[in-house]
């Protein structure tokens, strides 16, 4: 028989169960720092998901009730989870059948030392006449949140006063308008999870580029690390170019209707 669902008080309880899985956001649940931690025991979890946004990591003994739960909080229709293995990956696609896309994404190297900040600056000042990059403020955070393509750069810091405690980012504006941006998705002891995105009209002009670097380099200045997890080989690419190296691809699993 399952076993009910619930948030734990404490969710460094369930940290053996993630062991050796190296995702930022993963460390922002067990961290307390943001997402939650939910499992099947709050003393001895065997099963445990960690929720944070638009991501579920589901790790321990495969349970169906942890693969097709939905807390309360989350109050999206969309969720990317990543099972620990092959029979969490079963067990998802038994809980949600076609609502479930399987997707590759792609991790890439936490390594101290791989960034050229004379290159990176050289980046970070290449910007189309028009263009110029400004530290997210609180209108910029706002005008973010206002617009589908852009929300995911701040949206989830519940106000601009967790985002300026916790969080960082650049905005590429133009005629004041944000183009691109480059922020934190989530944070972490240590760290920030890079978000970057650019609507579509500013595309193919070297916006998030300049945008990621400028981030980067703020990040090593703060003595922070800029994670990156790439969703396509578009965006390895651009990690690359920014002085990431490949890690390895994994399965996850787009849930639509969620």
């Amino acid at each position: 028989m399952e076993k009910c669902i619930e948030r734990l008080q404490k969710p460094e309880r369930a940290s053996a169960l993630f062991a050796g899985w190296e995702e930022t956001v993963i460390w922002s649940c067990l961290q307390g720092i943001m997402g939650n931690i939910y499992g099947d025991c709050q003393k001895n979890p065997l099963s445990a998901a960690a929720i944070l946004g638009d991501f579920c990591f589901l790790a321990g003994e495969p349970s169906r009730s942890l693969a097709s739960y939905k807390p309360k909080e989350s109050k999206q229709n969309f969720m990317i989870m990543v099972p620990q293995n092959e029979q969490w990956g079963q067990m998802i696609r038994e809980c949600w059948g076609g609502k479930a896309k399987e997707v590759t994404r792609y991790a890439l190297k936490k390594e101290q030392n791989n960034f050229d900040k004379k290159k990176l600056h050289k980046m970070a000042v290449n910007l189309p006449d028009g263009y110029e990059i400004k530290p997210i403020t609180q209108d910029l955070y706002e005008q973010c949140k206002e617009m589908e393509w852009s929300r995911d750069l701040v949206g989830q810091y519940k106000s601009f006063a967790e985002y300026e405690s916790l969080g960082l980012g650049f905005a590429v504006i133009k005629d004041s308008k944000v183009a691109a941006g480059a922020s934190s998705y989530s944070s972490y002891k240590g760290g920030i999870e890079i978000q970057i995105d650019t609507q579509m009209e500013h595309r193919r002009k070297g916006l998030a580029r300049a945008c990621g670097a400028t981030l980067i380099l703020e990040c090593l200045k703060r003595c922070i690390y800029p994670s990156w997890d790439a969703q396509n080989p578009e965006s390895v690419a651009l990690a690359e170019q920014l002085g990431y190296h490949p890690d390895h691809p994994y399965p996850a699993y787009e849930i639509s209707d969620y």
